[in-house]
C-alpha cells in the first residue's frame, strides 16, 4: 500500500467517489488530490486534497475531500493520506494545515486542535459556513503545526496489512421472493389467460 499525487486520468473515479460519498468538490482540481494504491491489485483505496487559500496578506493550506472506500475503512488508509498531505502542505511552505470538518476525534490523533470558528482567517470563516451548508452540518475548525504531526503506530501496522474487506455477496432472488409459486407457473411471464 502506498499514496502518491493522482493523475489527471483518475479525475472521473474521484469525482465519482467524491460524489458518492458526498464530499465537498468545491474548486475540483485532480493535480490537488492524492491516492491511496494497493501495490499488489493496483486498486485504488482512497484519497485527499490539499486546497490553498490566498489572502490578501497570505496563503493558507486546508486539507479537504478525504475519503476511503468502504471495503478498505479501518486500515490507516486515510491516516496514511493525511500524512502525504501534510507532508506536502509541508514541502510548499506551509506551517499550519487547517481542516474543516465533523470528523474532530478522527484528526485529534494526529495532533489537530480545535479552533473557534471566530477565531479562523476570514476565508476560513467562509469556507466553513458554506460547508456546514452544503456537505458538513458539523464541520469545525480544527488546525495542526505541520511539523508535529503524529502517526499513531497502530495505524502505520494497518496500513501495511492493508487488504480490502471482503464484501458480501448480493442475495439471490427467487420466484418466491416476487410471489410466484415455481411449480404452479406454466412459463415465466404467466398472465394468467
Amino acid at each position: 500500500m502506498y499514496v502518491r499525487d493522482a493523475k489527471n486520468r483518475e479525475e472521473v473515479w474521484l469525482l465519482d467517489h467524491i460524489e458518492e460519498m458526498g464530499l465537498d468538490d468545491t474548486a475540483f482540481r485532480s493535480r490537488d488530490y492524492v491516492v491511496a494504491i494497493d501495490e499488489t491489485s493496483g486498486e485504488k483505496a482512497g484519497f485527499g486534497r490539499i486546497r490553498i487559500h490566498k489572502t490578501d496578506d497570505r496563503e493558507l493550506c486546508e486539507l479537504t475531500s478525504i475519503g476511503v472506500l468502504e471495503s478498505w475503512r479501518g486500515q490507516g488508509v486515510g491516516a496514511h493520506v493525511i500524512e502525504r498531505l501534510v507532508e506536502q502542505a509541508r514541502d510548499h511552505g506551509f506551517d499550519a494545515v487547517f481542516s474543516l470538518t465533523g470528523a474532530t476525534d478522527y484528526l485529534s490523533q494526529f495532533g489537530f486542535r480545535g479552533v473557534e470558528s471566530s477565531d479562523l482567517p476570514e476565508k476560513l470563516r467562509e469556507r466553513i459556513d458554506a460547508k456546514r451548508e452544503e456537505t458538513d452540518p458539523d464541520a469545525v475548525g480544527m488546525v495542526l503545526d505541520a511539523d508535529e504531526f503524529v502517526m499513531p503506530d497502530r495505524l502505520r501496522e494497518r496500513f501495511k496489512r492493508a487488504r480490502p474487506h471482503e464484501e458480501e455477496p448480493e442475495p439471490e432472488e427467487s420466484a418466491e421472493d416476487f410471489g410466484i409459486d415455481p411449480n404452479s407457473a406454466t412459463y415465466k411471464y404467466d398472465t394468467g389467460d
